[in-house]
């Protein structure tokens, strides 16, 4: 799913160039009828105003920068970048020639290059060395250099230099005591005051110690890090990324250990974790390709990788990690993005919302003096998943029964969200409200009982085994599973019960999920477990994948000379010999086809429009009845759950308002698909309406209030700003009304002549001749350009 906005995580809504400025802008005057400028004449004042109207930066939009100039400096690659103010930085690397110890800027706000002053002695010309901020300094360590045009006095550093960016002042420190190995193509973060180098190549063989040094105080100590857990293996040309306390490593050049897995490192227990399989178990896409020389940079809550050499080609796809989800996905950009050609040893770093990449080698190792900037989004995350997990857990408001297994274990749950996303429980459940129905009308005479004195609907599972039921019903509700204990052996057994319920239930998706986690964690010391059970199971796919990982030429020797196999059955024995002397066909591909089945989104969109013989409850909208679902109401917003687990309306009756207004149905449909499945697409007026909603509602978060300020911002047009500047004073939205007015302003020619002008209210006609006079007051011309202006006494 793309991701989009501005940094948007707090719910006040301070909308840039209008909401904190006065509505003044600049004019200027000029002797010809230029696009943007006042052109004023002996008998005419042109409509057109220069305003300095900016527009908002589009999201996910890849923006070709002025590319440096080789006298400022030279194309490169394997030099490092940091961001430091308003201006990128950019140091070392190699022109194809030889290597280069220059330091030049980039001006973010004027987009222009420059050389960076500086005095003393900066470091030798390198390259593959790291570079860092901390406070206004930026530390460079190590790197390879020496002259490479003529093959001489080659060699790795392990120095570090210290560039002081108020005084352009360079400075080598000095250490006492022990100090790391020389490399290059090593990785360095700062935290806690302290710069940590971690891995590289010593000339020799790669690395994967880490290092620490205060970057505060007089001692200028190096100290070797005891690292913990599972760390990554001995590689280099990798990026790390800072965040939360933690550093994080992917890919990189690893021999044959090489992986595309992301390592994270917590500074404070000083121990490494390995983040390998949790987008399986999240139905979520892969991890990028395994890579080297690519970069990663943090920014909110996501990590973003690009470029790099990966498999011998140079991709140029943008994947980023969420850190709350613990999931990948592929940015798609947006279809005007410049998007920069895949490259290799280029560098990047973070100013503001967006990313700036630099240079690199690209496609016939010629070496690139591109700048590129990315606009990067931070909505706050989709809680949807969260929400509906939090509710099952909770077992508010369940109003069926599942009794499970032989034991008869009772597990509760919410026919909506069962019927939603499985067409096989939804029949079940179907069947138990009809034999409830008789029993009522049996009883009563009617089926139209109480809700207080209905009973609770049971459904019957016997052959389901409750601890695989439970986390196929929080599959259902998270699209997910989440073990209790990811580390247990009995994992994999666990995963076939879930896989045959996932059968049973027809829930293709999950059962992709189960298949795809079975290859990863099937093992040899597990196979022999998995195939037993996968035969008593009669789980044909998995059966047959056990046989042929069995008898892989790898495998074969040391599982059947184990004792596992001497103990097992005779029969699995002569399939297992059999398959081995008569191999056959290829054994079936396990790997998961994310073309099948559907995600919880999906789902909920169409129960949205068909679970209408589900609904419990009805909505009133302008005397409008609008059915819906108590269950998914009262797990997405707060008022709801409030409402009916206090004072539920007796005859199950809520009238709708948003604070003070009563929304368009259009806009109440927006909002309800928000609830329902997390969308976030209207037209700008619905969003008008839906502002306050976040608050009024009690969503977990501002995310819907974050999308209504950006499709408010990026989507006023001329043709539908007055609507706007209407709506929004009759809600009392400042903020978006003086952006309205200032667009007015802006674009006055074309505004002035709708016919919407002629209806606007005496007091709207007002303000915008106060917007004119504002900005037209800030006017300012020098006397001899007035002595040139004549105006007619009509202007």
């Amino acid at each position: 799913m793309k991701k989009s906005g501005a940094d948007m995580s707090s719910s006040s809504w301070n909308i840039s160039h209008s909401s904190s400025t006065s509505l003044k802008s600049r004019a200027t005057f000029s002797g010809s009828a230029t696009p943007g400028s006042v052109t004023m004449t002996s008998d005419r004042v042109e409509n057109t105003l220069n305003l300095d109207f900016t527009p908002f930066e589009t999201i996910h939009k890849w923006k070709r920068m002025l590319e440096c100039d080789e006298f400022v400096g030279a194309r490169r690659s394997k030099h490092t970048v940091v961001a430091y103010k308003d201006a990128i930085y950019v140091f070392g690397g190699d022109n194809g020639k030889s290597m280069l110890n220059d330091l030049i800027r980039f001006d973010v706000k004027e987009k222009s290059w420059g050389r960076a002053f500086s005095t003393g002695i900066p470091p030798a010309p390198r390259y593959h060395h790291s570079a860092v901020i901390h406070g206004s300094s930026m530390f460079i360590f190590g790197g390879y250099t020496g002259d490479i045009h003529s093959n001489s006095n080659l060699t790795n550093k392990n120095d570090l230099f210290e560039y002081k960016f108020p005084t352009g002042y360079w400075v080598e420190w000095k250490f006492v005591g022990r100090t790391p190995v020389p490399r290059s193509a090593h990785g360095a973060a700062v935290y806690d005051n302290k710069l940590w180098i971690y891995a590289g190549y010593d000339g020799n063989a790669r690395l994967n110690d880490m290092w620490t040094i205060p970057l505060t105080g007089d001692t200028k100590q190096w100290e070797e890090i005891e690292q913990k857990g599972d760390r990554p293996p001995t590689c280099c040309n990798f990026p790390v990324a800072v965040a939360r306390g933690c550093m994080y490593v992917f890919s990189g050049q690893s021999g044959l250990q090489i992986t595309n897995a992301l390592f994270e490192f917590n500074f404070k227990t000083k121990t490494w974790r390995r983040i390998s399989n949790e987008h399986i178990l999240r139905g979520a896409p892969p991890p990028p390709a395994r890579r080297y020389g690519h970069t990663m940079v943090q920014h909110d809550r996501f990590l973003y990788v690009f470029g790099g050499s990966a498999d011998s080609t140079l991709p140029n796809d943008l994947h980023c990690y969420d850190l709350d989800s613990q999931v990948w996905s592929i940015l798609i950009p947006e279809a005007d993005s410049q998007v920069p050609t895949g490259r290799v040893f280029h560098a990047s770093a973070v100013i503001g919302d967006a990313m700036y990449i630099f240079g690199g080698t690209v496609d016939n190792n010629v070496r690139s003096g591109d700048m590129y900037r990315f606009q990067f989004s931070s909505y706050p995350r989709c809680t949807l998943q969260d929400d509906l997990g939090k509710f099952l857990a909770e077992r508010q408001f369940c109003d069926v029964q599942f009794i499970v297994g032989g034991d008869e274990v009772k597990i509760t749950a919410h026919v909506a969200m069962i019927a939603a996303r499985s067409q096989f429980l939804r029949t079940k459940i179907l069947a138990a409200r009809d034999a409830r129905n008789q029993h009522f009308e049996k009883i009563f005479g009617t089926t139209e009982v109480p809700f207080a004195e209905r009973q609770m609907l049971e459904v019957k599972l016997p052959g389901a085994v409750p601890e695989a039921f439970e986390m196929v019903l929080n599959y259902i509700y998270t699209d997910r599973i989440d073990f209790r204990d990811p580390f247990s052996n009995k994992i994999v057994l666990l995963m076939m019960d879930i896989y045959q319920l996932a059968v049973q239930f027809f829930i293709p998706r999950l059962e992709q999920v189960c298949i795809q986690y079975l290859e990863f964690k099937i093992s040899k010391s597990n196979v022999l477990d998995a195939l037993f059970n996968a035969d008593k199971m009669k789980l044909t796919v998995v059966k047959d994948y056990c046989l042929g990982f069995i008898v892989k030429e790898d495998n074969f020797y040391d599982i059947v000379m184990s004792q596992d196999f001497a103990a097992l059955e005779k029969s699995l024995m002569v399939e297992v010999i059999r398959k081995r002397l008569n191999p056959g066909k290829t054994s079936i591909d396990m790997k998961a086809d994310k073309s099948v089945g559907t995600t919880l989104e999906s789902d909920m969109a169409v129960f949205l429009k068909t679970g209408g013989e589900f609904c419990d409850i009805n909505l009133v909208l302008d005397g409008n009845v609008i059915p819906a679902h108590k269950s998914i109401l009262a797990a997405r917003c707060s008022y709801f759950q409030a409402m009916f687990r206090s004072f539920m309306p007796s005859d199950n009756t809520v009238n709708i308002q948003i604070g003070d207004i009563s929304p368009s149905r259009e806009a109440f449909n927006s909002l309800l698909r928000y609830i329902y499945y997390g969308d976030t697409k209207m037209p700008p007026e619905d969003s008008l309406y839906l502002f306050q909603a976040p608050c009024f509602y009690g969503f977990t978060n501002n995310r819907l209030q974050a999308f209504c300020k950006h499709n408010l911002e990026h989507n006023i047009t001329f043709d539908n700003v007055l609507q706007i500047l209407e709506a929004s004073d009759r809600m009392n939205v400042p903020d978006i009304k003086n952006y309205a007015l200032r667009m007015i302003v802006h674009d006055f020619t074309q505004v002035a002549r709708l016919p919407k002008m002629r209806m606007l209210s005496r007091d709207l006609l007002l303000d915008v001749i106060m917007a004119m006079a504002d900005i037209l007051g800030d006017i300012r011309v020098n006397h001899q350009d007035l002595a040139s202006i004549s105006i007619h006494s009509d202007i």
